[in-house]
């Protein structure tokens, strides 16, 4: 796929269920009681489980390699969390190339909005095949 700055790439809707929400928790190995035990998270001030930062990381870098194509790499994945991940709710993740350098690799700016407002935004470098730039 080839790419320029100023490529938006196709949105991804993800519907954050508490499955989504257990399953990543556990297989990031992230045991805190926030991300899997609802009664605990109340008691510790928040509404309802959440997502972990491991799980966003990881739907982000799918969400990049899965719109440039199967020979993109993940180089470098630099988020921030915002507005928390709950079930029920659904987050969008939108992206925008920022740069193609002369080495193949790519820039993009992610977003990822859920019903509360900005749950991740950040930059992820991607290599690409020299094709692709």
């Amino acid at each position: 796929m080839k790419v320029k700055a100023g490529d938006e790439l196709a949105p991804l809707e993800i519907a954050v269920t508490r499955t989504l929400i257990v399953a990543g928790a556990i297989a990031s190995r992230d045991y805190q009681d926030v991300h899997h035990d609802a009664e605990l998270a109340r008691e510790k001030g928040s509404p309802d489980i959440f997502m972990n930062i491991l799980t966003t990381n990881g739907l982000v870098g799918r969400y990049v390699t899965d719109r440039l194509g199967p020979l993109a790499v993940l180089r470098k994945v630099a988020i921030r969390l915002g507005a928390p991940n709950y079930p029920g709710d659904t987050m969008v993740l939108s992206g925008t190339v920022n740069a193609v350098a002369d080495d193949g690799t790519a820039e993009v700016k992610v977003v990822g909005a859920n019903g509360l407002g900005r749950h991740v935004t950040g930059t992820v470098t991607v290599g690409l095949s020299r094709g692709a730039a």
